[in-house]
């Protein structure tokens, strides 16, 4: 995307990581190493996140310290189930987005430019100074993609580590792997979006291959970072029995038994407004799939009328923590994270 006739001051703009410049027979541009898209953008130009600028010479980061949203959120709303149960976090997003997902739920900042949208300026030193008056105890990067403000995101999470802060990436995990063994060590959980295991629906629907998807989960379940799964469950594109029996045993043969998995319902939205919401019976008989495999804590998320979000033991079935929304109601997990009834360590951050 050109963006010649948007003025820019880059004295102003903080300059990005994980690139170089290089000269074609177009002129000078820059590669972008942030993610498998591997962008080539040239002078004027932004990547395609849209929040990646080469200009005099430099990738400059164009959301840097310029965040789009700020709130206040229950650790559940990510959803973390297993990671401290009640527990609020201050989320952050920038604009910005690596995928182009049909059915983008925030597609309004997501798909959108940092000028497009209105936006606040916020230091790393100025996250962590509205936690403390807030007494959140965990920062969320949210709602957008926080890994295309990987620089942001990597110095607002070392600060808060500073400060005894937890940090909390909900992510679509689309990254290249030095940039994320970067952020590692000031990661405390993960939530990421699984989208189909199929690469070809992934390029359909996400704009984006499976792969590099499969290689950020190992990574993050093998540098001990708190991990959760999420699969929306779209009528017509990934929920196909034969999928979904071949992602979750993926997932079991490569060490994530223990990972809660989500599968969270469609409702018609941005592009894909013409699929219907998703059958409650898919969602059960996917949650029935993922148990079958070997799947030890599954979830159904955006569905009211089956209660899918309560924890029970996986060893005795004992209901061990009840909720109503994203509220606890109660938690019987004992303080060092067994269950009460049968002593089964439970797996999780309590």
């Amino acid at each position: 995307m050109n963006m010649q006739n948007t003025k820019f001051d880059t004295n102003q703009l903080h300059e990005a990581r994980y690139y170089t410049v290089q000269v074609t027979t177009r002129g000078t541009e820059a590669v972008c190493h942030l993610c498998p898209h591997q962008c080539h953008i040239e002078s004027g130009s932004v990547g395609r996140c849209r929040s990646r600028l080469f200009a005099d010479g430099k990738l400059w980061a164009l959301s840097y310290a310029e965040p789009c949203a700020v709130a206040l959120d229950p650790v559940e709303k990510k959803p973390l189930l297993h990671f401290h149960p009640g527990m609020e976090c201050l989320s952050l997003a920038c604009t910005g987005c690596n995928l182009r997902c049909l059915n983008c739920q925030n597609y309004d900042i997501s798909q959108a430019s940092p000028h497009d949208v209105r936006h606040a300026r916020l230091t790393p030193d100025g996250v962590v100074a509205m936690c403390e008056r807030q007494h959140a105890p965990a920062i969320a990067y949210t709602y957008t993609e926080p890994l295309t403000w990987m620089e942001y995101l990597t110095d607002t999470a070392r600060k808060a580590h500073q400060h005894g802060l937890l940090n909390v990436l909900v992510s679509a995990g689309y990254v290249n792997p030095e940039p994320l063994h970067d952020v590692l060590p000031y990661l405390d959980a993960a939530n990421i979006d699984l989208k189909a295991f199929s690469d070809e629906v992934y390029h359909r629907l996400n704009g984006a291959s499976l792969q590099p998807v499969l290689n950020t989960l190992q990574v993050l379940r093998q540098s001990g970072v708190w991990l959760e799964i999420t699969n929306l469950l779209i009528p017509e594109w990934n929920t196909d029995e034969k999928m979904l029996r071949q992602m979750c045993r993926w997932l079991v043969d490569n060490g994530f038994a223990d990972v809660p998995l989500h599968f969270s319902r469609f409702f018609p939205t941005f592009r894909l407004t013409s699929v219907p919401p998703t059958p409650l019976a898919t969602l059960l008989k996917a949650r029935e799939i993922a148990r079958h495999t070997g799947m030890h804590y599954v979830y159904i998320g955006n569905a009211t009328e089956v209660n899918g979000q309560d924890t029970c033991c996986p060893d005795c079935g004992k209901l061990l923590v009840r909720r109503h929304g994203y509220s606890v109601e109660s938690n019987l997990i004992t303080a060092d994270g067994c269950c009460p009834g049968c002593g089964c360590r439970v797996a999780g951050r309590w």
